[in-house]
């Protein structure tokens, strides 16, 4: 066995370094935390950078910069959990032990669920600002059209941040807009859901902003295939099953996502959940069959929708509930289903969407709608946000 730690935390990314440090300051001073990229980014900034208001330097540090002093960081990837004998298998061969697990690895692409959309958002007319190496290649495209049809989709099933995939698009219109050719676009928005977001105040905020950019809005609808060669993107009604394809100049897609694959084969996730997200009680976050075992973030199988601002949440409630519980005291801390989603709707604007788990408004100030479009809520998002991230979320602090 590779070793024994008291708590191993699988990922290093904002939910398991954010706790690592979150639980060295509770006084938990053997934390392992299993990464095995050497560089740590920031997701939020990637529709940023797609919508060419940010730069990718930006959104990255070294992970050894952004691991907790005294966190064993353990650079290698977890590939199987056994929860009966407490253990973990790492894709080197070895087993690691623990006290207490902490399951965060984030969600995989299932860029084969689309046939076709791989390929074309690495063709030279596609991108996807949900893959950091992608996101300056879409606004390189985005910026550079100046007629024909641009297609900017989002998947059905839970994606981190599905909020994200409409937002180089409204920085893209803008843009357009400012230089006087947006009138010649043809902008195509694919969204599986009825409406454009599912926060009634929400979305009548965003829709007058669709209706300003003239934005075709396909609810109910998904993308089923890509022909990259022919630029054509096969779009279907899930209500009806009707499909029609479109011939775009720019194609920015979004994948399918789900649990890793090696989750999924775990005995972690409730049965029959095809998604393989651990089962997790939705409150304490604490497993419902294994009293050693915790999960938040993506990877969790709670009913928020999967975003920062509700890890942030999340993290708070289960570093206090793993230290309660190692003491045999009673879990009192509880996660509300709070989530929060920031629309840059233009180029210096953003509409703030705070909600719960069933879609209904969450102000962080009570009766302040947040959900109005503004350039306070833009400062918070662009600028504020970033720095709370990189010196005081990472650091446990926030």
């Amino acid at each position: 066995m590779a070793g024994q730690h008291e708590v191993v935390i699988i990922g290093g990314g904002n939910a398991g370094v954010a706790l690592a440090a979150r639980l060295e300051r509770y006084g938990v001073k053997d934390v392992a935390l299993i990464e095995p990229k050497d560089h740590h980014l920031y997701q939020p900034l990637f529709s940023h950078i797609a919508g060419g208001r940010a730069s990718a330097k930006e959104a990255v540090r070294s992970q050894d910069s952004v691991t907790p002093k005294g966190v064993t960081w353990i650079r290698d990837s977890a590939v199987d959990v056994d929860a009966n004998t407490n253990t973990v298998t790492l894709a080197s061969g070895s087993a690691l032990g623990y006290g207490q697990l902490v399951v965060c690895p984030g969600l995989q692409y299932d860029w084969d669920a689309v046939p076709g959309l791989e390929e074309a958002v690495h063709s030279p007319h596609g991108a996807s600002h949900y893959e950091f190496e992608l996101a300056p290649k879409a606004w390189t495209l985005l910026s550079g059209l100046t007629s024909g049809t641009a297609v900017f989709t989002m998947p059905a099933g839970p994606v981190t941040c599905g909020g994200a995939s409409q937002k180089p698009m409204y920085l893209a219109c803008d843009y357009w807009r400012e230089h006087g050719v947006l009138d010649k676009i043809r902008v195509v928005m694919v969204q599986p859901y009825p409406t454009v977001f599912g926060v009634p105040e929400v979305d009548r905020e965003l829709d007058r902003k669709i209706s300003e950019y003239g934005i075709e809005l396909w609810t109910n609808s998904e993308l089923v295939s890509v022909d990259a060669g022919q630029q054509m993107a096969t779009i279907r009604n899930v209500e009806t099953g009707a499909e029609e394809s479109i011939h775009y100049e720019v194609l920015n897609g979004v994948p399918p996502q789900s649990a890793p694959d090696w989750l999924k084969a775990t005995d972690l996730p409730a049965a029959g959940d095809k998604g393989g997200f651990v089962e997790v009680d939705r409150q304490t976050l604490r497993h419902l069959r294994y009293s050693n075992v915790w999960s938040l973030g993506d990877a969790a199988g709670t009913t928020n929708s999967k975003a920062g601002g509700a890890l942030r949440k999340q993290t708070k409630v289960l570093a206090k509930n793993l230290v309660a519980a190692r003491k045999g005291k009673p879990l009192t801390e509880k996660y509300n289903g709070y989530s929060v989603c920031p629309f840059t709707v233009s180029r210096n604007t953003v509409v703030f969407a705070e909600f719960d788990d069933r879609y209904r408004p969450m102000p962080t100030i009570p009766r302040v709608p947040t959900w109005n479009e503004s350039k306070l809520s833009w400062v918070i998002d662009r600028d504020l946000f970033p720095q709370i991230y990189w010196n005081l979320i990472l650091k446990g602090r926030a």
